[in-house]
């Protein structure tokens, strides 16, 4: 079989079932939040697909997937911790879905644990790309494209913590993060997720057919921006801080965690 057609149909069997186990966990425990957590680890079992069957140049197989490897344990593993920590209690924007869903909830949640596999695999369009080019040299593009990859890599997990290191505190219940790259952005971790899509679209350009990569980072962008990322995350932190939450947008930058706005 064609590995254009091979990769990502036994990817998508392979998450598809760990995302149909994990739903089977979540109607049992009642908290669909797990799902972000077995989102990130399947990147790592794509890792491992093309790890095993792409034929591309070896170099490059690799470097895909070490870097894919490195991101999704690194996600997955923060998220592990986060959701754990309360498996008794779902996140509110899972709350809010299990209310807009009923009665069918179950049923919905089921689709919606099954989509995310697919946007697993969708998102690792260009992993499959870069893995099966045969090209026997890495070329600057790809290098640079990795770098960054690695850059977005450490920004996002730095962000992950100084957000955790800030909740660990009580004293700072109720409060709105304002550490490191948190003091001049709401959300750098949002920003170096986008430059890690961008970084992949990079690695991807000198592959037969890289330019395709391009709709991962437009895909990722309009969703942190428009739908699921920006919007809703906002939503949740006006209700749970109200007034400290509306004067944190006042006076920081909503997106590159570059410099304060003036109070």
């Amino acid at each position: 079989m064609n590995q254009v057609i091979q990769l990502p149909l036994i990817s998508f069997a392979v998450v598809s079932t760990v995302m149909s186990l994990t739903w089977i966990v979540a109607y049992r425990i009642k908290n669909a939040g797990i799902v972000d957590i077995l989102w990130a680890f399947n990147f790592l079992f794509i890792a491992i697909v093309i790890g095993f069957l792409a034929d591309g140049m070896d170099a490059r197989k690799n470097m895909v997937c070490i870097l894919t490897a490195l991101w999704s344990l690194r996600l997955g593993i923060y998220l592990l911790i986060r959701v754990g920590s309360h498996l008794d209690q779902e996140e509110g924007r899972y709350k809010q879905l299990r209310a807009e869903w009923a009665p069918n909830t179950n049923l919905k949640f089921f689709v919606f644990f099954q989509m995310q596999a697919l946007s697993n695999v969708f998102l690792a369009i260009p992993f499959f790309i870069i893995a099966i080019n045969p090209q026997p040299n890495l070329s600057f593009i790809e290098y640079t494209g990795a770098g960054l990859w690695l850059l977005a890599i450490i920004g996002e997990g730095l962000s992950d913590f100084q957000l955790q290191q800030f909740k660990k505190d009580p004293s700072n219940k109720g409060k709105v993060c304002e550490a490191g790259f948190w003091n001049y952005s709401r959300h750098p971790n949002y920003f170096f997720q986008l430059m890690l899509w961008i970084s992949v679209f990079i690695l991807a350009i000198p592959s037969p057919y890289g330019w395709i990569a391009i709709v991962c980072p437009l895909v990722i962008g309009l969703l942190i921006f428009k739908v699921t990322g920006i919007p809703m995350t906002e939503e949740q932190s006006i209700r749970s801080k109200g007034e400290l939450y509306k004067e944190y947008q006042r006076t920081t930058n909503v997106f590159i965690p570059w410099f304060k706005k003036n109070k």
